[in-house]
């Protein structure tokens, strides 16, 4: 006998959790936090309360390398790492195909043996995972599990696709304003990097009275001798003379 599904209507509209996928991107302090959100509101905005509520995972793939990344519940990541454990699932063929993909039923699926027989016993009845489109060769799925089979109609995928379609957006954007993120920590890391070496070759040059070569080979060769790299070496030397201030550039300000 089929279960009765989720109920295709849910309180509050799509409309609405793309909106709180966009204020995600704008309040998250980095990509993980923006994940783990996503999951949580995946979860709430695909499940059918009072009928049958729905978990969600997200899964990532980069440098040819499936990791599960967020999830809204343990059953959940449990059933996304089983996946990459075995290196199958419907999750990984949802990635490798860029279509959704669904188990209506666990205990009917033959598809995937590995990873059917080590799920058994999890309380997961049915599956959908919906592929994430991100930018290059990264790509990501959102994984949503049920507790009884049937669960997931074509309403229900046509939903989940629409959120996921969404989704995608919202995620690529967090990627990219942490790639932009990473190049300005970097670029502040190397100019206060430069700016404590080029302190501590003025302290040499004072010190020794010789060129700003002179000092900088001098910095060099004890770094070497040390083992301590030459930023840190800088810095210290600086410190040594400043009554123990760290070295601050403009962009700390």
């Amino acid at each position: 006998m089929v279960q009765e599904s989720l109920a295709p209507e849910h309180p509050m509209q799509l409309s609405q959790y793309f909106q709180d996928l966009q204020d995600l991107v704008l309040d998250s302090p980095d990509v993980e936090v923006f994940l783990n959100e996503l999951a949580t509101v995946a979860a709430e905005g695909l499940s059918a309360a009072p009928f049958v509520p729905v978990v969600c995972g997200v899964t990532l793939f980069r440098r040819k390398k499936a990791t599960t990344v967020a999830s809204s519940d343990p059953t959940a990541k449990g059933m996304d790492e089983l996946q990459n454990t075995f290196r199958e699932g419907p999750c990984l063929t949802a990635m490798g195909e860029m279509r959704s993909i669904l188990v209506p039923d666990m205990a009917r699926e033959r598809r995937w043996p590995g990873y059917v027989a080590a799920a058994a016993g999890q309380g997961v009845c049915s599956i959908l995972s919906v592929p994430l489109l991100v930018d290059g060769a990264t790509r990501a799925a959102l994984n949503l599990y049920a507790s009884r089979s049937e669960a997931f109609s074509g309403p229900h995928i046509s939903r989940a696709e629409a959120f996921a379609a969404q989704a995608s957006k919202s995620l690529r954007l967090a990627l990219k304003i942490a790639q932009l993120n990473d190049a300005r920590n970097d670029m502040a890391l190397a100019m206060q990097s430069r700016t404590a070496i080029d302190l501590a070759a003025g302290i040499i040059m004072a010190q020794n009275r010789c060129s700003q070569e002179a000092a900088m080979e001098i910095i060099k060769s004890a770094s070497n001798a040390r083992n301590i790299k030459l930023r840190d070496l800088a810095q210290s030397i600086v410190e040594s003379v400043g009554a123990g201030g760290g070295v601050t550039t403009h962009f700390d300000e």
